[in-house]
């Protein structure tokens, strides 16, 4: 066959495909885009392969205008990955900034328990110290009990009670 006319076989062999699945796809094309017969094969002309190619989704280098169309696809999705990678930094500043801040309360969250620590131990040890202070001695103990007999009563208070006002005993 000529340069710039394929066959079926020859397609199917570029793209890695089956060559019934270019004659399915040949089936799917519209009639003005449908290749010409020779005989009983058809003859694919640059033309054909470029809408049977454009149909599977693959990209021909052959056009222009596809190239120009390609370009632009590719700048638009050129664009989308930049807006998303601008999108991405800015989750990833507030994140870091979150974790500075995070960081920050864990610090101070230590600081304050270890001055709890230190003012539980000087309560402890003043309480220690003021026990010692309370606790009197073996000995003394007897000496600071006043006895009974010594305590002097007083016998005017002993008789007052609310009921005996105005009897006298």
């Amino acid at each position: 066959m000529s340069e710039n006319l394929k066959t079926i076989r020859e397609l199917a062999n570029e793209l890695g495909v089956s060559k019934q699945r270019i004659q399915q796809i040949i089936a799917k094309l519209s009639p003005s885009k449908t290749p010409n017969k020779q005989g009983n094969r058809y003859v694919l002309s640059a033309r054909d392969v470029i809408n049977i190619k454009s149909f599977m989704g693959f990209e021909s280098d052959n056009s222009s205008t596809s190239e120009s169309t390609n370009r632009l696809v590719d700048y638009a999705v050129y664009l989308d990955v930049i807006d998303s990678i601008k999108e991405k930094d800015e989750q990833i500043k507030s994140l870091l900034e979150v974790q500075k801040q995070t960081q920050n309360l864990l610090d101070q969250q230590q600081r304050l328990a270890l001055q709890d620590k230190k003012i539980l131990e000087e309560y402890k040890a003043e309480i220690t110290d003021l026990k010692a202070l309370n606790i009197p001695k073996q000995g003394s103990e007897k000496d600071d009990v006043i006895p009974k007999e010594n305590i002097v009563k007083d016998p005017q208070k002993e008789n007052k009670k609310w009921w005996h006002f105005g009897i006298k005993l």
